[in-house]
């Protein structure tokens, strides 16, 4: 499998060899898409994990993922808010696209099946919230991160229903192995 891209025929060549098309209102599109979604993602992940932006803490927030049924609950807190994080600032960056999509899906899919015997609407306590998060992430995921992204020289850089995919799958799997602990 190759990881660099490969030369598109569309444009002229830039200094590196590779042709570049000109920056697009899609590209500022996806990338203001990203950041918003990701850098929101993250954050939550600091709130968890470190208690900023007037989060708890891992400590606090385990005691609420316990009180949930993850146990140990301070364990899933870390591994939630880590993926939130790490997810949020990759997909923000545009790096490694499919699996920062997968790590903010997951986490999704945990929060929807928690939230879903609430309904749809975020004032009962619906899903609403984690379902665009997440079919935000599929969307860059299946779209590609953009050319205003870390991702650009890779073929993943333009989507695909195999990126698509693997955010889809991994995060899914994921989710599930979570779930069934």
């Amino acid at each position: 499998m190759k990881l660099l891209a490969e030369p598109r025929p569309d444009a002229d060549s830039g200094p590196n060899g590779l042709r570049s098309p000109p920056i697009t209102a899609a590209d500022v599109g996806l990338l203001l898409l990203r950041l918003s979604v990701g850098l929101i993602l993250a954050g939550h992940g600091a709130q968890k994990l470190f208690g900023l932006f007037g989060g708890h803490g891992l400590t606090a927030t385990g005691k609420g993922f316990a009180a949930l049924g993850y146990q140990p609950g301070e364990f899933f807190a870390g591994l939630a808010g880590a993926s939130e994080l790490l997810g949020g600032l990759g997909l923000a960056a545009g790096l490694l696209t499919p699996l920062a999509a997968a790590a903010l899906i997951g986490v999704m899919i945990n929060a929807m099946a928690l939230a879903a015997p609430k309904g749809l609407w975020s004032q009962a306590g619906g899903l609403e919230y984690p379902l665009c998060i997440a079919v935000a992430a599929l969307a860059v995921a299946a779209i590609g991160p953009g050319r205003l992204a870390l991702d650009r020289p890779f073929v993943w850089r333009d989507g695909g229903w195999a990126c698509a995919a693997v955010a889809l799958g991994a995060g899914g799997i994921g989710a599930a192995i979570i779930l069934a602990l």
